[in-house]
């Protein structure tokens, strides 16, 4: 019976710690100043990867407001930002069938305090880019989404 509890209970760590390896959880903070606290996020292809973003600042979503939008592999910024610029009806992020299909994940607008968070799937291993679609922050507010193979 000893033998049946022991093998049970690695059996059992063995799969919490497996479970603990197919998800993470990223913590992000973008302030007044247009910055992310991050240029460089990870994760590993498959993995269930939730983002938590806080905007630290002070000024409303309406003046600073930040999101977290991370657009496939080989996407160019500037043109995808170009496009959500009139979009403030849908928080910057632009209603097109092409801009859609462009965005793997994205928060939701906020501002000073707030906070939110995404949960998603990483894609295959590669480089993917993300930014904030306020207008105007995509030129500093950008980084890298690296997922490594498994």
């Amino acid at each position: 019976m000893k033998k049946f509890i022991l093998t049970f209970l690695t059996l059992a760590a063995t799969a919490v710690g497996a479970a603990a390896q197919d998800a993470v959880t990223i913590e992000m903070t973008g302030n007044d100043q247009m910055q992310y606290d991050k240029k460089e996020i990870t994760a590993v292809e498959g993995q269930k990867v939730t983002i938590k973003f806080k905007h630290i600042g002070k000024l409303p979503k309406a003046a600073m407001g930040h999101n977290v939008v991370i657009l496939k592999s080989g996407t160019q910024i500037a043109p995808f930002a170009m496009k959500c610029a009139p979009a403030a009806a849908n928080d910057y992020i632009p209603e097109d069938e092409e801009s859609k299909s462009l965005i793997i994940a994205h928060t939701e607008m906020i501002g000073g305090g707030e906070e939110t968070e995404v949960t998603f799937t990483a894609p295959a291993a590669g480089e993917y880019p993300y930014l904030c679609t306020f207008p105007g922050h995509f030129g500093v507010m950008n980084g890298k989404f690296i997922v490594t193979a498994k």
